[in-house]
């Protein structure tokens, strides 16, 4: 039985990169979200530290997450990302998940 992973990142952009950092999330977003076994991939923003984003991905499996890590966007995507921003990712498993609503 294979079960979803979700990946929440937190990006703090680096000063005056904030605009820069979303640029870059937000073209990735069409890419992430037309992969093979991505559910959901959004980008928020904290509203208090504007500086601070939240990549909410879901995928159906660890192959699926995987298999974006593979992707030529998200290479760009690490290739970029240390200088406009500091990052830290959880990766996790369900432990006691809703349904997805319609």
């Amino acid at each position: 039985m294979t079960s979803q992973i979700k990946i929440t990142a937190i990006l703090t952009a680096r000063p005056d990169k904030a605009d820069k950092l979303l640029s870059l999330l937000a073209g990735m977003a069409p890419h992430c979200r037309a992969e093979p076994g991505n559910i959901r991939w959004d980008v928020w923003r904290d509203q208090s530290e504007r500086a601070r984003f939240v990549l909410d991905e879901l995928y159906v499996d660890s192959a699926a997450a995987a298999a974006h890590r593979e992707t030529t966007h998200y290479k760009d995507y690490l290739a970029r990302i240390p200088d406009l921003a500091d990052r830290f990712a959880i990766v996790s498993d369900p432990a006691q998940v809703g349904a997805l609503e319609s």
